[in-house]
């Protein structure tokens, strides 16, 4: 009967001890920081149009027509990875499942531009970024302006510029690719080429 007693009893204080220190590693735990819905949404939906971007304009550094476009593509290819990189790590910390792929939507543009041929492919794909764009640009002004996540607004905001530098290379569906900056006096500026032909006067 003693031997039950103090079986019991050690069963009864290693019990304790677990539960303490399940109850301490809890307590020590960082809390996730609460996420809206709308910043769910925005996480979801910017990493499927990272994906979508990142897949265009690997097929436009291959299949493109003009030495722009492909250049274009090459840096759009390198931001939107580490946009997304930058994205997936911040819905991971905060727990958000993330989609394996783009959109539907976004799967039938992508399609309809790589049927393209020969010029008409370059025209195609600088339209397709040039409304892609203008849409991250809309997902992101309306986190920064409505999200509750600090984390998510702050991406969002880090995220704006590039896309604006972006749409300044696709706009109106011309290619405009950055070039290196030319010395003046006074200072430097930075100079860009486009594929659009020159005015003639």
């Amino acid at each position: 009967m003693t031997r039950v007693r103090h079986w019991c009893s050690a069963a009864a204080t290693a019990g304790l001890v677990i539960a303490l220190g399940t109850v301490g590693s809890m307590a020590h735990a960082a809390p996730v920081p609460s996420v809206s819905s709308r910043d769910t949404a925005f996480l979801r939906s910017i990493h499927q149009a990272n994906m979508a971007e990142i897949a265009s304009s690997q097929h436009a550094v291959a299949h493109g027509r003009t030495a722009c476009v492909k250049q274009v593509a090459t840096i759009l290819v390198r931001d939107h990875r580490r946009l997304d990189a930058g994205g997936v790590a911040l819905a991971k910390r905060l727990r958000v499942s993330l989609p394996a792929s783009p959109t539907a939507m976004e799967k039938a543009q992508f399609a309809a531009v790589k049927a393209k041929t020969r010029t008409a492919y370059d025209a195609a794909w600088l339209n397709l970024q040039a409304r892609a764009h203008n849409e991250a640009l809309r997902l992101i002004d309306s986190e920064v302006a409505s999200g509750r996540n600090a984390q998510v607004k702050a991406a969002a905001r880090a995220a704006r510029p590039v896309v604006v530098r972006h749409l300044a290379m696709v706009r109106g569906g011309v290619c405009h690719a950055p070039s290196a900056p030319k010395t003046h006096a006074g200072g430097h500026r930075a100079q860009v080429h486009s594929d659009r032909p020159a005015a003639r006067h």
